[in-house]
C-alpha cells in the first residue's frame, strides 16, 4: 500500500532531461514513478496521503557535497538552514577535517578544539572514535542523511601525531590502514584540506600513497588545495591535485573551486585546468559555492609554524609577545582589513559579531592583528571569518560549467554567517536558472543531485527512478527565492514547500515537522 502519492507535478527527475508530468508513489523510503493519471489503478485510493503537486516541480533532494555540519547537527538535528534549501544529503569530514577516527577522545576533543571556528562542537561529550559509531550516530536522529568522507588530518594524527615532519615508513604503512579501515566502515574516500595543519604537513607523495588505498576500494580524492603553491604558479595548487589522481589513479574532486576575488588571471584558466585533465582521461570534476563569499576559520591566516604540535601550540603562541610579532610580520594583509568576523561565545564580545576586524580593532583601540589575536584567546580559537573570497563577474562560469556541481560549504553558527548557509541552492533556481539564465532549470536541478550522488558513488540517490530512495523536493518555479544576503544572513527561502527525506515529510508547507529521518549513508551499503 503506498505510503504518499506525489500528484499533477512536473517531474524533473534529475537526469538533465527534460521535465514530464507523472505521479511519484512512495512505499516506506522507496519511490515508483508514474506517468499520466494513476486513479484507474487504485493507487490514490490506496495511498495513506496524496499531495497535490500542482504547479510545484518535483525532483530529488539536493545533495550538498560540501558541508560542515558533521558535528553541528547533533546538537541540532532538524538542519532548518539546510533542508529548508531541499538539502536531504550532505558530504561531511571534507577539508581534510574529520572527526573519526581517533585512538583517544582525548585527541578526538584536541581536534575539534583545533578546527571549532570551522567545524564547531558537538553536545557534549564526544562519545565517539571510529568512523562505524560516527556513522551510527545520525542513523534515525537528524533530518537528513550524511555520507562521511575521511580527512587526512585524523589519519596522519594517528600515525605522525600533531608536528610537522615527514613520516618514517612504518608511519605511511600505518596511515594506509587507517585509510583502509575508514573506508571498510562507510568512508566515500579520502578528502585533504592542505592549508589546515597538520593535514597541510604532508606532502603530495604522501597523498598519492594514501589516495592509491583509497582508490582501490573506490573512493574519490575531495581536495582543498594547497595555498601556498601559488607562488610556483596560478594553478599550481590545483595542478598538484591532478597531479595526485594521475598517479594514484583516483577520481579528484575540486571542491570550492573559483576564481579568485582579486581576478588574478583567468577564469578560462581555471576550467581549462580540468578540461585538459579530462581530455587527458582522467576523472576530474569541482564543485562552487553561488555566492561571493568565502568562509572559514579564523585561524586559517596563522602561520604553520604556531600550530606545530596542536591547539596548545596555537594559544601559546597567541600568547608570547615574541612569536605575536612573528605572526604580524606575516599575516597577509587581506586578512586583517578585507574579513568580518562571527560566532563570538563571551558576552563581551558579542558587539563585534559581523564586523570586520579592523572595525573591531577601533572599537577597541588596538591594531587589528592584536585585537584579532586577544579575541582567540578569550573565545578559545573558535572565530569565524567571512569575507569576498571570489570574483562575482565568473561565478556564473563555474556555477553553469558541465564538470561543475553546486556545494554550500557553509558553516552552521554565528549570528553573522555566510549567507550561503541559508541560500546556496534557492539561489540557483532563482537567479541563476530564472533571473539571469545561467543555466537550464534540468541541467541545474542534476547538478544539485544526480551529478554528486554519481560523483560520490551513491548508487540509489540523486535521481526519480523506479526503485531509488524517496528523497524528494517541491518548490515553485515562479516564486522560489532566497532573501540571504552578507548584512542578513539568516533568512530560510521561500517557495520549496515541501522536502521528503527516506520517504517521511520533513519540510511542510515550507514548515518543519520535526521528524529525524536521515541516515549515515555507507559506502557500500547506500541505502541502508
Amino acid at each position: 500500500m503506498p505510503d504518499l502519492i506525489i500528484k499533477n507535478g512536473l517531474i524533473i527527475d534529475g537526469s538533465g532531461s527534460p521535465g514530464f508530468y507523472a505521479a511519484v508513489v512512495v512505499e516506506g523510503d522507496t519511490i515508483t514513478v508514474h506517468r499520466g493519471d494513476v486513479s484507474h489503478i487504485g493507487l490514490e485510493s490506496a495511498a495513506e496521503r496524496t499531495i497535490d503537486a500542482t504547479g510545484y516541480v518535483v525532483c530529488p533532494g539536493f545533495v550538498d557535497l560540501h558541508s560542515h555540519a558533521g558535528l553541528t547537527i547533533l546538537g541540532e538535528p532538524h538542519h532548518d538552514p539546510k533542508v529548508r534549501q531541499g538539502v536531504t544529503t550532505e558530504l561531511v569530514g571534507i577539508d581534510g577535517i574529520s572527526h573519526a577516527p581517533f585512538k583517544t577522545r582525548e585527541e578526538l576533543e584536541r581536534y575539534i578544539w583545533l578546527d571549532s571556528g570551522l567545524n564547531g562542537y558537538p553536545p557534549l561529550p564526544a562519545d565517539w572514535l571510529t568512523v562505524a559509531d560516527l556513522l551510527g550516530k545520525y542513523d534515525n536522529s537528524v533530518a537528513i542523511n550524511i555520507a562521511y568522507i575521511l580527512g587526512n588530518s585524523p589519519a596522519r594524527i594517528w600515525s605522525v601525531g600533531w608536528n610537522d615532519r615527514p613520516t618514517t615508513d612504518a608511519e605511511m604503512e600505518d596511515m594506509k590502514a587507517v585509510v583502509r579501515e575508514a573506508m571498510e566502515e562507510g568512508a566515500w574516500g579520502l578528502s585533504t584540506g592542505l592549508d589546515y595543519p597538520p593535514g597541510s604537513y604532508a606532502n603530495t607523495g604522501e597523498l598519492i600513497a594514501l589516495s592509491e588505498v583509497a582508490a582501490s576500494l573506490g573512493g574519490i580524492y575531495h581536495t582543498h588545495t594547497r595555498a601556498s603553491l601559488r607562488a610556483q604558479g596560478l594553478l599550481a595548487p590545483w595542478e598538484e591535485a591532478v597531479e595526485i589522481g594521475r598517479r594514484s589513479g583516483i577520481p579528484v574532486h575540486l571542491t570550492h573551486y573559483r576564481q579568485s576575488a582579486q581576478g588574478v588571471g583567468s577564469h578560462l584558466d581555471y576550467l581549462g585546468l580540468v578540461e585538459d585533465a579530462r581530455d587527458e582521461g582522467l576523472d576530474v570534476t569541482f564543485d562552487c559555492y553561488t555566492y561571493p563569499y568565502s568562509g572559514t576559520t579564523v585561524t586559517i591566516g596563522l602561520p604553520h609554524w604556531a600550530k606545530d604540535g596542536g591547539p596548545e601550540r596555537l594559544m601559546a603562541a597567541l600568547q608570547d609577545a615574541d612569536e605575536r610579532a612573528r605572526m604580524k610580520r606575516e599575516l597577509s594583509p587581506d586578512r586583517l582589513h578585507n574579513n568580518w568576523l562571527t560566532n563570538f561565545t563571551q558576552p563581551e564580545n558579542a558587539q563585534y559579531d559581523g564586523r570586520l576586524i579592523t572595525d573591531i580593532a577601533e572599537m577597541r583601540g588596538q591594531d587589528p592583528a592584536d585585537a584579532l589575536f586577544d579575541l582567540l584567546v578569550s573565545e578559545n580559537l573558535g572565530i569565524s571569518t567571512v569575507g569576498l573570497g571570489t570574483n562575482p563577474q565568473t561565478l556564473p562560469d563555474f556555477v553553469s560549467h558541465p564538470m561543475g556541481m553546486i556545494a554550500s560549504d557553509a558553516i552552521l553558527f554565528g549570528e553573522y554567517p555566510n549567507p550561503r548557509t541559508y541560500g546556496c541552492f534557492p539561489i540557483v533556481l532563482a537567479e541563476f536558472v530564472r533571473a539571469e539564465k545561467h543555466l537550464r532549470l534540468p541541467e541545474a536541478i542534476r547538478k544539485m543531485t544526480s551529478f554528486p550522488a554519481q560523483r560520490l558513488g551513491i548508487p540509489d540517490r540523486g535521481l526519480l527512478r523506479d526503485g531509488f530512495k524517496a528523497d524528494i523536493v517541491l518548490f515553485n518555479p515562479d516564486t522560489v527565492k532566497t532573501y540571504a544576503s552578507k548584512e542578513d544572513p539568516k533568512h530560510y527561502p521561500i517557495g520549496i514547500d515541501y522536502v521528503i527525506v527516506n520517504g517521511q515529510v520533513v519540510i511542510e508547507n515550507g514548515e518543519n515537522t520535526g521528524a529525524l529521518p536521515g541516515r549515515g549513508l555507507r559506502r557500500g551499503r547506500a541505502a541502508t
